[in-house]
């Protein structure tokens, strides 16, 4: 892959491409020291036939910033993949409306900038030999950064299997564990309504592939996914009735 890495600080960007000059995967690395020349490199790597695959872009800088300056980079008729590379973890909400491919934080980690790479290589098919969970997140691109230990990593709306409302953040329920994050229930019901989640209470958002169960007892319904029962609200019970209805026939006619 040919790459970008921009950030405003010297030594900061010369580490930056020192590793990513290391990995086997990266054929070329361009350089900038902000947002403006940043832009110029990828209009003048346009113009000659020869794209940016792939930009690692740190956040606060002078001038243009980077969450300004990947947003613009959405805007690009063939755009590049966006990795943040941040000393500041408050903006992961950011990149995940940018639809980043990672977020690592400062020191980088050579493990953590080679995972960062395989997501990207998998989001762009650069890497003929991407297998497994690489593969899924090209398929499945939608994810939403959580904190882990200091660490920042992107969940996929494919492990999630419910969501919980508390207040104004949400609770990702996986098959390992949960994850709070900043994000509105109804924020992530639009964003995941492609991907089978369907809403059924005022406080749950269920992976509708990842139900066990469904018990209607006197007018009350709930659901069951694992040890997990939720309940699902009179208004959607019928909906959530008729599409797994509808999932059923077509599993039993395939």
């Amino acid at each position: 892959m040919r790459v970008l890495a921009v950030d405003d600080e010297l030594p900061a960007l010369e580490d930056l491409a020192y590793l990513l000059r290391a990995d086997p995967r990266i054929s070329e690395v361009l350089t900038a020291r902000d947002g403006a020349a940043a832009l110029r490199l990828l209009d003048r790597a346009m113009a000659e036939g020869r794209p940016v695959e792939a930009v690692f872009l740190d956040i606060r800088m002078r001038g243009l910033d980077g969450v300004v300056l990947g947003r613009l980079l959405t805007q690009f008729a063939r755009p590049p993949k966006i990795v943040f590379v941040t000393a500041y973890e408050d903006h992961a909400v950011d990149a995940f409306e940018i639809k980043a491919e990672d977020y690592l934080l400062k020191p980088v980690r050579p493990d953590r900038l080679g995972e960062a790479i395989r997501r990207v290589c998998a989001a762009t098919g650069a890497a003929a030999d991407v297998r497994g969970e690489f593969a899924a997140a090209a398929e499945d691109a939608d994810t939403i950064p959580v904190e882990l230990g200091g660490v920042t990593r992107f969940v996929s709306s494919a492990e999630v299997r419910y969501v919980e409302a508390q207040g104004d953040y949400a609770r990702l329920h996986t098959a390992t564990g949960s994850h709070l994050v900043r994000i509105p229930l109804a924020t992530l019901e639009e964003r995941w309504a492609s991907a089978g989640f369907l809403r059924v209470h005022r406080s749950h958002l269920v992976a509708v592939r990842h139900i066990d169960e469904l018990h209607i007892d006197s007018g009350k319904c709930v659901v069951r996914i694992g040890a997990t029962e939720i309940p699902v609200s009179r208004r959607h019970t019928r909906e959530l009735r008729d599409l797994l209805v509808r999932r059923a026939r077509r599993v039993r006619s395939e």
